[in-house]
């Protein structure tokens, strides 16, 4: 019998609506009764980037091993923003979960309904900054760079990005 191949994936996690750092904790609870968690960064305060007139959001990113396929992943992560209380078609709304698949291995894949890498991850220090604290070296397979030096080159640099202290 073949061994299980595990791939390691990195999902990024925000919450801006009810108990942000709750939220989160579910999520990261949820996912866990799925794929074995085996990173979590910091959790950091971060402002809306494309609709600014919403709350702050709280966001973090795990990395994972799991079996399942980048499909089966992104089905249980929106089955967990459904369970969580996301509305459907919310994007750029507030909401209480948010996770987006930000790489899956080092697999490309563009599909209408699926983009890994994530394309904005390049541009997003609020996914950056998290990810750089716990994969600083790890390359992204479209820009070939590390996250380190993806967050270097960012174009607002980390304005916005505030680490916060939780219990």
């Amino acid at each position: 019998m073949a061994a299980m191949k595990y791939t390691t994936v990195y999902l990024g996690l925000g919450s801006n609506l009810g108990d942000r750092k709750d939220n989160l904790d579910k999520a990261i609870d949820y996912l866990s009764q799925r794929i074995r968690i085996t990173a979590k960064s910091s959790i950091y305060d971060t402002e809306a980037m494309e609709n600014r007139e919403q709350p702050r959001f709280l966001n973090m990113v795990c990395q994972a091993q799991t079996i399942f396929k980048p499909q089966d992943i992104l089905m249980l992560a929106k089955s967990i923003e459904r369970k969580m209380g996301r509305q459907p078609n919310s994007h750029n709304a507030p909401r209480p979960i948010d996770i987006d698949i930000l790489l899956y291995g080092d697999e490309v894949i563009d599909t209408p309904e699926l983009n890994i890498p994530h394309p904005s991850l390049p541009n997003r220090a609020f996914a950056l900054v998290p990810l750089a604290e716990i994969v600083p070296n790890l390359v992204h397979p479209v820009t070939k760079k590390t996250m380190n030096t993806m967050l270097t080159e960012l174009e607002n640099g980390i304005q916005g990005v505030m680490k916060i202290n939780c219990p």
